[in-house]
């Protein structure tokens, strides 16, 4: 078994190899494929900062509740629910689904708007 110092210099070496790798400023990265570097894709206007928070939020509560949703179904399938619990877990998640196109409503913003476009990734949420 190698010992602490070795072990710390080759991850030490393995980190330096990585970062080298990476480009040293912004301008040092490669032109995208469209032509539009990555602050064309990022809109900074301040008049709309804080709709763009507020849309921010709202899309990793929304991720959240659907991951949510899915382990509930993933549990109702399971069948290790009872009736009660299955019909309140139902009614929680409908509830949450309308709190959301509330809020969603409220800043003029539509659940298809808080999917991410991830480049190459695809969609954050699915559809």
């Amino acid at each position: 078994m190698a010992n602490p110092a070795d072990r710390l210099r080759e991850v030490t070496d393995a980190a330096s190899r990585a970062f080298s790798l990476l480009p040293a400023r912004p301008d040092d990265l490669p032109e995208s494929p469209t032509g539009r570097g990555a602050a064309h894709r990022l809109r900074t206007d301040p008049d709309t900062v804080e709709r763009d928070l507020v849309k921010l939020v709202l899309t990793i509560v929304e991720l959240l509740r659907q991951l949510m949703e899915r382990q509930a179904l993933h549990r109702v399938d399971e069948g290790g629910l009872t009736e009660e619990q299955e019909e309140r877990l139902g009614l929680t998640l409908m509830v949450l689904h309308d709190r959301m196109a509330e809020l969603c409503d409220r800043y003029g913003l539509t659940l298809e708007d808080l999917n991410l476009d991830l480049g190459p990734l695809g969609p954050l949420l699915p559809p």
